[in-house]
């Protein structure tokens, strides 16, 4: 027994904390964090109270902005993925490193008892520096703290080591245990209803009307989706791999910064005002030039002027910062927002949580980048700032650029060759689209979709012809509303989004 006079005990036991982990300590340490990973997502699911979460937050603040540059050109919407892979790692790494270091602490005051104790109080520390939440803290505390104590309890006779056979065994049961906090996780998202209100059953006729119209007006083309978008199909792009899980009941939107007066107003408040449908695209800009991130749905909102009247934006004003709760915002010209609509309706239901539920922004004519999801705050500004993407090298706030697209190939009767797709110019429109099945020599007109009634709306186009060469290359471009051919010169996505005229080769 150690005396308190006999230091040598003290120093044995810091030793033994601070030596290197064995590769069976590794992998205890592993399974501990594996399992404390498993039990948080069991409890939060895909929300904020999963520990990977705010990790995934750290990790693209830190990224530097070439490599996201360079990753959402090269996997898409796979970079989110990539993102949330190296957050779970993380998350693993430092929960399982808090659990063998609990594991070392706690023998100090019993070896079986006091490793479960110190495992858990570590794990608790760590996840609750993560989370911020003392209670969510607990849940992955508890299941690293009894991956520990199982192993301790079943050391080999001739050390402290666990048995191979018995780190098997714990592996097959974290991973099992993984399986079932999945499914249980999953069960947490929201669902995609509003006790407060929701779209009014009077605008209900209107809302079938536009979207019956809108179908009317769509081409049948195979291969190419019709005027309106489902919501299943509509792109999703976002700076977090997992979105935010709010609830409407708590929401509310405050306008702030160089303002007359803030104003804040609740979820209900909003949607009691008067609604307006509009058909709207959006276009990420970060997609491929003859990418699938760029579609089109009817949004039912409130027309942001309305609000900003009741505020009373500063003279001085030129500038506003859109703030999300997934922590993203962005900065563009106050112009650009007036004209906007801040929806919580999309296709005649209330918005998805995947596009921006309760509330986001829609910015007529401009990149998707700027059409903040998950709104909660509109920060007026007298001078230019940088968003979320401006400090990591994207220009991304200004219109669109325009671009016709070619998705579909079909071969029809008598040896005729169908091509045809959408082209969007933001609020500009689209006039016409041209083919050319040589190269760029030669151009004739497409047939197109007939306009929707709003201006911020693509188009679809179709041609046909009989080819006479055996492999003709197929390049389209657009015409805006004002007469403008969309340039030709090709530019990659990074920094100001894709341009260009869409060229493919087709073989008959």
């Amino acid at each position: 027994m150690t005396t308190a006079s006999d230091g040598s005990g003290g120093v044995a036991w810091l030793r033994t904390v601070a030596r290197r982990p064995s590769l069976d300590e590794l992998w205890t340490g592993l399974l501990a964090g594996g399992a404390a990973l498993a039990g948080s997502f069991a409890y939060g699911g895909p929300t904020t109270d999963f520990v990977a979460v705010p990790v995934t937050d750290w990790v693209i603040a830190v990224t530097p902005g070439p490599i996201v540059a360079v990753a959402i050109q090269r996997l898409g919407q796979g970079s989110e993925l990539l993102a949330l892979g190296a957050s779970v790692s993380l998350s693993v790494a430092l929960l399982g490193a808090a659990a063998l270091l609990g594991s070392r602490l706690g023998p100090r005051l019993d070896r079986s008892v006091g490793g479960l104790l110190g495992t858990y109080f570590a794990v608790w520390v760590a996840a609750l520096v993560v989370l911020r939440a003392p209670f969510a803290a607990v849940v992955p505390a508890v299941p690293a703290a009894v991956v520990i104590w199982v192993l301790s309890r079943t050391e080999r006779p001739a050390g402290p080591r666990p048995g191979r056979r018995a780190t098997i065994k714990a592996g097959a049961v974290v991973l099992g245990f993984g399986g079932l906090s999945a499914v249980v996780g999953l069960q947490r998202s929201t669902v995609e209803t509003s006790p407060l209100s929701a779209i009014p059953p009077a605008e209900r006729d209107a809302i079938n009307r536009r979207l019956t119209d809108a179908r009317d007006r769509s081409l049948d083309i195979d291969g190419i989706p019709s005027l309106v978008s489902s919501v299943g199909e509509f792109y999703e792009v976002d700076i977090n791999p997992i979105n935010p899980d709010l609830n409407a009941a708590d929401w509310s939107l405050s306008i702030t910064g160089a303002v007359d007066r803030a104003v804040r107003v609740d979820y209900g408040e909003l949607t009691g005002r008067q609604l307006e449908h509009r058909h709207a695209t959006l276009r990420c800009v970060g997609e491929p030039l003859n990418g699938h991130e760029m579609d089109s749905a009817l949004w039912t909102g409130v027309p942001v002027d309305d609000l900003l009247a009741v505020a009373g934006p500063s003279s001085d004003c030129e500038c506003v910062m859109l703030r999300a709760a997934d922590g993203y915002y962005e900065e563009f010209p106050l112009s650009a927002l007036k004209p906007g609509l801040l929806a919580f309706g999309m296709n005649g239901r209330l918005l998805p949580r995947g596009h921006g539920f309760p509330v986001r922004a829609l910015v007529p004519g401009h990149w998707g980048e700027v059409n903040v999801k998950w709104l909660t705050e509109i920060e007026l500004l007298e001078r230019e700032a940088y968003g979320f993407w401006e400090l990591r090298g994207w220009h991304g706030t200004g219109p669109v650029n325009p671009v016709a697209k070619l998705h579909a190939v079909n071969r029809l009767s008598g040896g005729r060759l169908q091509v045809g797709g959408h082209a969007y110019a933001g609020t500009r429109g689209v006039d016409r689209v041209e083919v050319s099945v040589d190269g760029g020599d030669t151009w004739d007109d497409a047939r197109l979709s007939r306009a929707l009634p709003d201006a911020d709306v693509w188009r679809q186009w179709a041609f046909e012809w009989v080819p006479t060469a055996e492999t003709p290359e197929v390049v389209v471009r657009a015409i805006d509303g004002r007469g403008a051919t969309q340039p030709g010169e090709a530019s990659p996505p990074f920094p100001s989004g894709p341009s260009g005229w869409v060229r493919r080769t087709v073989r008959p």
